[in-house]
């Protein structure tokens, strides 16, 4: 066995984007999310951890949004309908593209007999495989709040921070160790906040771990710890860019499916009203494959599903066989055994890159003849003898380690409405105007103020991609605030239908706490 270990870690995340109408553009996300990526990396990973030869172990991220979306009941409900359909719509195009037709029929059939096998509770799932050690389940901010522009409200934060951790205390019963922090993303002093709500190790991008003071002796493949207790681990780009560039890596091959060409786009948009879609939009039915970089959309070849196994089964061969060489090479200047961290959006498996679980699968059926060793980050930090004590650096996973694609003219002017909603929320929580009459007007203004923060939002913004849905959440949930915030300051009753109907539609985070907007006395 290969000394050192490789540790990837998934942060698997969606926005907030439950919607009470069927068939919607967010639904559509969630679903397509599901059959592609969730369902998926849930039957790899069960059955890596039946079969005697293979030992798997990855670091999840679950995010208290994602968690809401998998427990809400009216999205369940809706979620054999929305695959029905898509059965539907394949079995008019057997005539055309046969393989790739009967290939998406048969994985949309096993997802959906596996949702119905286990009732929806992918949740439980989750659960189980972290009671098998097969998986470390980490939180994340409550709305994946980008912590560094909140920072001006550090109660702001701290909400972030312990209504995530409550959240997934409530889900799995117990408290989690562990945070996947938005984007990366670092600022000076953000270890106190996680120290006090009691996380106690995070990824940082390379940047975070290179650039800390002093300087870690082992670079990245050591983790650090600061003063208050909390470890962190650098992002290795060595094991990351094969599998995450669509340009340079193995996503990108030709015999990979194309992820640009869906059938939503080529059906006639009378075709589309017939299965109740009103617009032209990916339906996430794909026959086609990448071709190669320089075919145009409408000229890619057919989807052939066994070359696409045969591509899978030989790069994961080569990825193991590249760590195991780059693991040889830093034992030799390490005095203790190196670990690569390898972390990734978990929609990059089965989403992005529809082969992405086939390849996870590959690489825990091969690992043990490569003399891999895969270990999550909670076990890392156990064998791990001795951690050297750094401050890392602000930093962020985001082009040059830098805030830019949050902060910039696009999307500059929510910085100014998170701040102002924020300190009103603290004023709020600090100066006892909390009571019993008004608790569920500023536990419903938490909520809101939470999703308004979401980096999704500027995220999109800057991406210029469905720019009216961004806006249009960011100054929903930025209006309601501002309702639900001005009646308690003036004293004003708020119509118990209103309140009704803005619970119901953003009914997240039940345990959601005024306290923690509350300023340290």
């Amino acid at each position: 066995m290969t000394k050192g270990n490789l540790a990837i870690v998934l942060h698997a995340h969606l926005p907030y984007v439950r919607s009470e109408e069927p068939g919607s553009l967010e639904e559509d996300w969630f679903f397509q999310a599901l059959v592609e990526c969730y369902l998926p990396l849930l039957e790899t990973l069960e059955n890596a951890a039946r079969a005697k030869d293979q030992a798997p172990k990855i670091t999840i991220g679950l995010s208290p949004t994602l968690l809401s979306l998998l427990e809400d009941h009216l999205l369940k409900n809706r979620f054999e309908k929305w695959v029905t359909i898509r059965l539907e719509v394949l079995n008019t195009l057997e005539k055309d593209c046969l393989k790739a037709v009967l290939h998406l029929k048969e994985h949309l059939k096993r997802q959906l007999n596996s949702w119905k096998n286990c009732q929806g509770d992918l949740i439980g799932r989750f659960k189980k495989l972290q009671t098998l050690d097969v998986i470390d389940i980490l939180t994340c901010a409550a709305t994946h709040g980008y912590l560094p522009l909140l920072r001006e409200n550090p109660e702001a934060v701290r909400a972030q921070l312990k209504t995530a951790v409550t959240e997934h205390e409530r889900l799995f019963m117990s408290a989690p160790l562990g945070i996947w922090l938005p984007e990366c993303a670092y600022y000076e002093g953000l270890d106190e906040l996680m120290a006090e709500s009691g996380l106690r190790y995070a990824v940082l991008d390379g940047h975070g771990l290179l650039n800390a003071d002093p300087r870690p002796r082992y670079g990245l493949y050591a983790p650090i710890c600061t003063r208050r207790g909390v470890a962190f681990f650098g992002r290795d780009s060595e094991s990351t860019l094969p599998v995450w560039s669509a340009i340079d890596g193995y996503p990108g091959k030709p015999n990979y499916r194309e992820f640009h060409r869906d059938l939503g786009w080529d059906l006639s948009i009378e075709s589309l009203k017939k299965i109740g879609i009103k617009e032209k939009r990916p339906l996430g039915i794909k026959l086609f494959k990448i071709s190669s970089k320089n075919t145009s959309l409408e000229n890619k070849k057919e989807y052939d599903p066994q070359l696409a196994k045969e591509s899978v089964e030989k790069d994961a061969e080569n990825y193991l066989k590249d760590r195991k060489k780059q693991l040889i090479k830093l034992e030799k200047s390490m005095q203790i055994d190196p670990l690569l961290i390898a972390p990734f959006d978990a929609e990059l498996f089965g989403h992005w890159w529809f082969e992405g679980p086939q390849f996870l699968s590959h690489l825990f059926i091969k690992s043990k003849e490569e003399g891999i060793k895969f270990i999550t980050l909670k076990e890392a930090l156990q064998v791990t003898p001795k951690i050297q004590l750094c401050n890392p650096s602000p930093s962020s996973w985001g082009q040059g380690g830098f805030h830019n694609y949050w902060l910039n003219k696009t999307n500059a002017w929510i910085v100014h409405e998170w701040s102002k909603a924020g300190g009103e929320m603290v004023s709020i929580c600090s100066e006892s105007l909390i009571e019993e009459s008004n608790i569920k007007i500023i536990k419903q203004a938490g909520r809101e103020l939470l999703l308004c923060q979401s980096s999704d939002w500027s995220f999109i913004l800057k991406a210029g991609t469905t720019t009216g849905l961004a806006r249009e959440r960011i100054n929903l949930h930025l209006s309601r605030f501002w309702m639900l915030i001005n009646a308690i300051k003036n004293n004003e009753i708020i119509d118990n239908k209103i309140l009704e109907g803005i619970e119901k539609e953003d009914c997240i985070f039940p345990l959601v706490s005024p306290m923690d907007w509350k300023k340290k006395t």
